[in-house]
This record gives C-alpha cells, structure tokens and sequence, in this order.
C-alpha cells in the first residue's frame, strides 16, 4: 500500500484532539517559511583534498586524546 504523505498526515491529524492540531498547523506554517541556509555538498567538492595529510593526522590525533573528556569549566 503506497499511502502518500498528505494522506498519512490528514489520517494522523484526524486521531489528534484539536489542540493539537493547532500546533501541527502552526509547526507547518513555520516550515513553510523556513529557508534551508547552508552550501549544498555539490559546492564544497573542490576543496576535496585541500587539507595535507599532515595535518589531517594531527587533527586526528588530538580528537582522538580528547574524546569523551569534559571540560567543566568551558562556556
């Protein structure tokens, strides 16, 4: 069975209470005018081996020493 998605969120929406449904109103208004910000994946290709070998390994190196420690301290 290929439900479409308006249909899966019309049934889900008739199960709900009414307030609810107002807040799923709301959550799709703000969606709606929501712009996706950011650099598609496409754009950052060529930069695809930028970083030397070198330094890759050091960033490696000092993840790997402070992983899973915690500062108490940070901000």
């Amino acid at each position: 069975m290929n439900i479409s998605i308006i249909d899966e969120v019309i049934e889900q929406l008739r199960a709900m209470p009414q307030d609810l449904q107002w807040q799923v109103l709301e959550f799709a208004r703000i969606l709606a005018k929501s712009q996706v910000r950011g650099t598609p994946g496409q754009e950052l290709l060529r930069f695809a081996g930028s970083i030397p070998p070198d330094d890759l390994q050091l960033m490696r190196e000092a993840i790997e020493q402070d992983c899973e420690q915690v500062d108490i301290n940070e901000w």
